[in-house]
């Protein structure tokens, strides 16, 4: 999809509209919320130095977490205003409402170079509802639009999506053109051998990944939870293992799909399984899988095994392109994370481009300190899925044209 560019945009002098995805993991310290990844506030920098050093007055909007529509003290984004001034090392004035006389009288005296944050625009009803009058109220406070917010673009909100309609020109950021560059350009037309490994709870929420990227992948990956619905749709025991039992059709339907297609559908040959699923387990290894023996009775899945391991990782040695969306076990215990993170130690050392398809993947690339020895990663959650299933995202389909 051809959008405008932020880099093809005259904005000196311009009061810039920018959208980002401030939406933060945070915790409390000393009753004050403390940021734990600040991943999407550094992944937004270069939109904002571009257009604060081409002169823009600069006007920041962005959603913190689940308001509700109306103010609420603990989604402010005042705390993240401060952590903005600190990675900028520059002034940001922060405006406590979102649209009105107070941001319109901040506006009123910028200098192109300048940077205001207005509050969360989630205290706002309309935001969410997209209604028009939302969305007009906050054009008026600007001259153009730019859309960095990825992790937003699949939500058709006021701030996404409706204000488009009522600014001259609507263009992408710097972030959300890497993200379609990779999601999308780099999918098209993949070096190959193409390998997707898919993990994660539910083999529903990645259906529409697995039949579109079966048109083009040459193998598939599967583990995570997701995987005990495939083995229970071929009568492989599972013990105690999560499984959807209203999938288990759907789950023939896609093994015979990939049969048809000559796609490799690699599920686990062997797993870790424990009767106790906690921090301090001793799990076992299963044998190797057959239709006789899968997962023992009372005991639960819970990490690919060794002999998985070194096929898993055999298989990402000869890939060109990978994408990878979801843990291949429960990560975050200690004792259930080899697999994940053998898994994020090969695509570190391949050669091929690797694409971290974001959510929980993307955690644990970092827990495992290889993030920047991955090709790309994706800041997106749920807009990643949509677009890899290719959807069309209502925030990049409001922007202009290029």
């Amino acid at each position: 999809m051809a959008k405008l560019s932020v880099r093809d945009v005259d904005v000196r002098d311009k009061r810039v509209l920018l959208r980002v995805d401030f939406n933060v993991p945070t915790e409390k310290t000393d009753g004050q919320p403390r940021i734990t990844d600040d991943t999407r506030i550094r992944e937004s920098l270069p939109t904002i130095n571009l257009l604060r050093e081409r002169g823009a007055k600069l006007i920041i909007m962005a959603h913190f977490g689940r308001p509700k529509g109306k103010p609420t003290p603990e989604f402010s984004l005042g705390p993240v205003s401060e952590y903005l001034r600190t990675a900028l090392h520059l002034p940001v004035t922060f405006s406590r409402e979102t649209v009105g006389d107070i941001p319109r009288a901040i506006i009123a005296k910028m200098n192109g170079g300048e940077i205001v944050l207005l509050e969360n625009v989630r205290f706002h009803p309309g935001e969410e509802a997209n209604d028009p009058d939302f969305a007009k109220s906050l054009a008026a406070l600007g001259d153009i639009y730019v859309n960095d917010a990825f992790g937003a673009a699949h939500r058709a909100h006021a701030s996404t999506a409706g204000i488009a309609r009522f600014v001259n020109k609507a263009a992408m950021g710097l972030l959300m053109e890497k993200e379609l560059r990779y999601l999308e350009g780099e999918l098209e037309n993949p070096q190959r051998p193409f390998l997707v490994i898919l993990g994660g709870a539910k083999v529903s929420d990645k259906i529409g990944v697995i039949k579109a990227l079966m048109e083009k992948a040459n193998v598939f990956l599967i583990g995570g939870a997701m995987a005990y619905t495939f083995f229970k749709a071929q009568g492989i025991p599972i013990g105690n293992s999560r499984f959807e039992a209203d999938k288990l059709d759907l789950a023939r339907e896609l093994l015979d799909l990939a049969g048809k297609k000559g796609v490799r559908f690699l599920l686990p040959i062997d797993n870790l399984q424990t009767q106790d699923v906690g921090p301090g387990a001793v799990p076992l290894n299963t044998g190797v899988h057959s239709t006789e023996h899968g997962v023992d009775d009372g005991y639960e899945a819970v990490d690919i095994g060794s002999r998985t391991i070194e096929l898993f990782s055999e298989e990402i040695r000869k890939a060109k392109t990978i994408l990878w969306n979801g843990p291949v076990g429960i990560f975050e215990i200690p004792e259930f994370a080899k697999g994940t993170r053998r898994i994020a130690e090969e695509l570190a050392s391949s050669n091929a481009t690797t694409i971290i398809g974001g959510g929980d993947s993307v955690t644990a690339v970092k827990q495992a300190g290889l993030a920047d020895r991955m090709t790309f990663i994706s800041t997106g959650g749920g807009a990643s899925l949509e677009l890899l299933e290719g959807q069309v995202l209502p925030g990049v389909a409001a922007l202009s044209d290029a």
